[in-house]
């Protein structure tokens, strides 16, 4: 097998007789996982080709093309918690393949997001929560908090409200050298990110009919806070429309931004000094609070699936389990991904220093994931449901569109899909 992660870019390969062929989910935070394959191919003399390795919105769409067209043919493949529901026509149910000892090692409500109809439809690899990370250095600095005492008459400190936050990340913006903060500009991350502060702003995003609920106040407070900070204050990059969670990431790990919200992973990148700027210079911090006083994260969970035309049904129940097994959990832990093992998050419990930074973000963690994950409903249009808000919510964010026109014109798409869906062929 070649090692994916010697391919330049992102690929679709054919698929390849005799192999278990898979299409993963790519990034920073998912890669280091995929390094365990040879050992699985010698473990078990079965060969794993890579057939596709995508970021998640483009396997998504490379799923469901293929899927569509009657040409899927993987035997194992990524997929999200939320997403899983837009794909149960080709998935396979894979409870039988499990002992209930065996799936009585994963957290009972992370293994239920995993679920759908009642039926196992995937199995889950990590816990997918954010913090916000901030550069430490800044914060410390004499004369930073000289110049924010006598710019505004107030401690410089790291933000605990959203107001707050867009006070300090307009003080630090310098660009093109230094930007105050960054948020994912497109696609998931984008609708993620408007999902928590509308929350955090009392508000929802769905109504108790998966109707749209975000035309209020708490809506137009949410996208009119992400145009402040990006059309009129510019505290972020221009670039920020073409930026997905890793270019939000690369950026603090140049040493270019101030703040951000980063998942797990994010830790162990910022921490490695043969490729970080901010080595030993960062801390992190719970999400600030939002006008009603709350905190809201916008969360989930990636997880591997079995599709329902798998070859080799023995071969892709092999590698199900290797790939969620207690050694690849803990392997992906080393690496900064939450684990939903019970015994592996034990394990990271037990061997890190409460004292230490890595201490305090594993105790962040799980005070976000105890008290304030923001769980999207789980219905098989939430895939077009996002593709739909988010581009409008770009257009009202960037100023082409006024907060109001990309409310209404993102409710109308909303509702557009869910009435195909009430009334099937409407």
């Amino acid at each position: 097998m070649a090692n994916p992660n010697s391919q330049p870019g992102f690929f679709v390969r054919p698929a390849e007789r005799g192999a278990l062929n898979v299409a993963l989910v790519a990034g920073p935070m998912y890669d280091p996982l995929y390094e365990l394959l040879p050992g699985f191919e010698a473990k078990t003399g079965r060969r794993v080709h890579v057939a596709a390795r995508l970021v998640h919105p483009e396997l998504n769409a490379h799923l469901e093309e293929v899927y569509r067209s009657g040409q899927g043919a993987y035997d194992l493949v990524s997929t999200h918690n939320k997403y899983a529901p837009s794909q149960k026509h080709f998935l396979r149910p894979v409870d039988d393949w499990f002992l209930e000892t065996e799936l009585s090692e994963f957290i009972p409500s992370v293994l239920e997001m995993s679920r759908v109809e009642g039926w196992l439809l995937s199995v889950p690899r990590n816990i997918d929560v954010r913090l916000l990370y901030y550069r430490r250095d800044l914060f410390d600095d004499p004369s930073e908090q000289e110049k924010y005492r006598a710019l505004t008459g107030l401690e410089l400190r790291v933000p605990e409200t959203w107001e707050e936050l867009a006070q300090v990340a307009k003080f630090f913006a310098r660009p093109p050298e230094l930007y105050g903060f960054a948020f994912p500009g497109r696609d998931s991350g984008l609708f993620g990110t408007f999902f928590e502060l509308v929350a955090m702003a009392g508000g929802k995003l769905f109504g108790p009919d998966l109707r749209p609920a975000f035309v209020d106040a708490a809506g137009r407070w949410a996208l009119g806070f992400l145009r402040r900070l990006h059309t009129e204050d510019r505290v972020t990059p221009s670039e920020l429309p073409l930026m997905r969670y890793d270019e939000v990431s690369a950026l603090f790990l140049e040493g270019r931004c101030a703040m951000v919200a980063d998942w797990p992973g994010g830790f162990y990148r910022y921490s490695d000094p043969a490729h970080s700027q901010v080595t030993g210079r960062f801390g992190l911090a719970l999400y600030p609070t939002g006008p009603a006083g709350e905190r809201w994260v916008y969360s989930g969970g990636h997880c591997f699936a079995v599709p329902s035309s798998v070859r080799d049904e023995e071969g892709a129940r092999a590698l199900l389990k290797f790939l969620t097994s207690a050694d690849a959990q803990w392997h992906e832990a080393q690496h900064g991904v939450l684990p939903v093992l019970k015994s592996v998050q034990n394990r990271l419990r037990a061997e890190t220093d409460a004292n230490s930074l890595e201490g305090r973000r594993l105790a962040l963690l799980e005070q976000t994931v105890g008290s304030h994950m923001l769980l999207p409903p789980r219905f098989p249009l939430y895939p077009a449901v996002e593709e739909a808000l988010w581009t409008s919510l770009q257009k009202g964010a960037t100023g082409e569109w006024s907060v109001d026109d990309a409310l209404h014109n993102a409710a109308a798409e909303m509702e557009r899909i869910l009435g195909i869906q009430a009334g099937g062929d409407q």
